[in-house]
């Protein structure tokens, strides 16, 4: 699907969920996360201006409260990307003028930095696309192979956390707090730490563990305070 198809569905979806759950919010910013990693590595030519996106994507997202949103300021803001995405070539166009050395760029790296091979990357993004199909059984199948595999891969700790994130998406906190944790302590300098942070937060407010969450959230907020999970750490703890 195109950048600018999901971007419609998303702002769809944001409408609809007006009166919904904030799980249910969680879920569609988890949706729309993974797509635009998915992009980002896929199209290694227009990485800069997908990363763009991406942040204008997660300002977005800090706006969405459990009540009161300003749901014409968002569908605002999804027209206003839709209108850039325009401008961007499209996907056919960026594939053919990529240079044959052009190699994926890994948006949050989970372990060491290295050059990964084309089937290492293909491996991923298979795994990457069960994911965003909503297979989430298969995607963590793929997910668990590519970490046994290739444990020292930079995409290994992404690969982490997206178990945890298929878990989260089926309501198996248990497990989702178990491969999050896991992020948290197999790839404690990846980018996708903070996220997992959050994840672990939720995931045991899920399980009633309220105080762990306090806790864990507060940590995040602390250790890293200018990430865009922090923004929503402190939005769930002043609920």
């Amino acid at each position: 699907m195109h950048l600018k198809q999901w971007l419609l569905a998303g702002a769809v979806l944001l409408t609809a969920s007006g009166c919904g759950s904030n799980e249910i919010l969680v879920k569609k910013q988890t949706e729309m996360e993974a797509r635009m990693e998915q992009l980002i590595q896929a199209n290694a030519g227009t990485t800069a201006q997908l990363a763009g996106q991406a942040l204008a994507i997660r300002e977005l997202q800090a706006q969405v409260k459990s009540s009161g949103t300003d749901l014409d300021a968002l569908k605002a803001g999804f027209r206003d990307m839709k209108s850039s995405q325009e401008e961007l070539p499209r996907r056919d166009d960026v594939k053919s003028s990529l240079p044959q050395s052009s190699r994926i760029v890994v948006v949050n790296k989970g372990g060491a930095p290295g050059e990964s091979g084309p089937a290492e990357q293909d491996e991923y993004l298979q795994a990457f696309g069960l994911f965003s199909s909503n297979n989430y059984g298969g995607a963590v199948e793929a997910f668990e192979s590519f970490i046994r595999s290739h444990r020292g891969s930079e995409y290994a700790g992404n690969a982490q956390y997206w178990i945890g994130e298929c878990y989260y998406s089926q309501r198996d906190y248990v497990r989702a707090l178990e491969s999050f944790s896991k992020v948290i302590e197999n790839y404690p300098k990846g980018s996708k730490v903070p996220d997992a942070l959050l994840k672990v937060g939720y995931s045991q407010f899920s399980l009633n563990q309220a105080d762990k969450a306090r806790t864990t959230l507060e940590t995040l907020v602390e250790k890293y305070p200018r990430s865009p999970a922090a923004a929503k750490a402190r939005e769930r703890l002043s609920r």
